[in-house]
């Protein structure tokens, strides 16, 4: 007959809130680690659900390590969750910006060749812009635009493309209430930046910048979208005396619709029961341009 001592059964079976504990990474610097390798590729915002999920960590114990590197910009935090924040990108992680120039090489080059005009590919970090990618001719050199440079998010019209799609209140917390100027002609307070963030969401997301980066220069521009917000935005720019913006805006929207759908095939799929429409090359009609346009120049005249 074999006896079993009951202390050790007990030991045996006793949980685990000490083994849980061996169980996690044991420092501060390898959980972090583990938090921000859970943001990779084009899946680069996360819910804390699924930073918790990818890490095996507790959510408690998630959030308030989030919480440290929002304050200290490893990551950053909106509505619709948590990315890779300014420092993050800046030793490598890029928030999925090469998929996005990979999908969106090929548009920019062929809206060039269709206009004659400056593309530019570019990102929205924090109350700025980054761009990704320019294609252009002759006037790309007359540009202060370059690849990897930056400039306010409010004075280009790639810019308030993406701002027209994020929540007011985040657009608050960038801004304040007084905007640094780049020219004469770049919107200075939060009222009149809402009120054309408005506009533009009312212009089905078409954006139009005149003299307000950069003088002498004229752009219009459509956000990339994806699930939860603007990924990119691809811009058209030229010389403030001869561009016609109307002209060129409806192949804009198209480029812009193309990278989506390329970056996320599911959001350009019918609903169950409905018939996909087929998307037309003419997006406005000239009348409604005209409207779109002069809407557009309101505060010009």
């Amino acid at each position: 007959m074999t006896i079993v001592d009951i202390n050790d059964t007990m030991t045996t079976a006793q949980p685990t809130s000490a083994q849980a504990k061996k169980d996690l990474p044991p420092s501060m610097v390898e959980r972090m680690t583990l938090i921000l390798d859970a943001f990779d590729g084009r899946a680069g915002r996360l819910t804390l659900e699924e930073v918790a999920c990818r890490t095996q960590l507790p959510r408690s114990t998630v959030h308030r390590i989030l919480d440290q590197l929002v304050k200290l910009d490893w990551v950053d935090h909106a509505s619709f969750g948590y990315c890779l924040g300014r420092r993050a990108r800046g030793l490598g992680g890029d928030g999925g910006h090469s998929q996005i120039r990979e999908a969106a090489a090929p548009v920019l080059h062929e809206l060039h060749l269709q206009t004659g005009m400056v593309v530019h590919l570019s990102v929205l970090d924090g109350r700025e812009t980054v761009y990704l990618d320019k294609v252009g001719g002759r006037f790309a050199a007359a540009l202060p635009s370059r690849v990897g440079g930056r400039v306010l998010a409010h004075s280009t019209a790639g810019g308030k493309a993406m701002l027209a799609w994020i929540d007011p209140e985040r657009v608050d917390a960038l801004f304040g209430a007084t905007l640094p100027r780049c020219t004469e002609n770049t919107i200075a307070e939060i009222g009149i930046l809402h009120q054309e963030l408005n506009r533009i969401r009312q212009r089905r997301g078409l954006a139009f910048e005149r003299g307000e980066s950069a003088r002498g220069l004229a752009c219009v521009a459509a956000a990339i979208r994806g699930h939860e917000g603007p990924v990119g935005s691809i811009a058209l720019c030229g010389d403030i005396r001869t561009a016609q913006l109307e002209r060129v805006a409806p192949l804009v929207v198209d480029a812009a619709r193309e990278v989506s759908r390329s970056l996320y095939p599911e959001l350009g799929a019918p609903r169950r029961g409905r018939k996909a429409r087929p998307i037309p090359t003419n997006t406005f009609s000239a009348e409604t341009m005209d409207r779109l346009l002069a809407a557009s120049t309101e505060q010009w005249i």
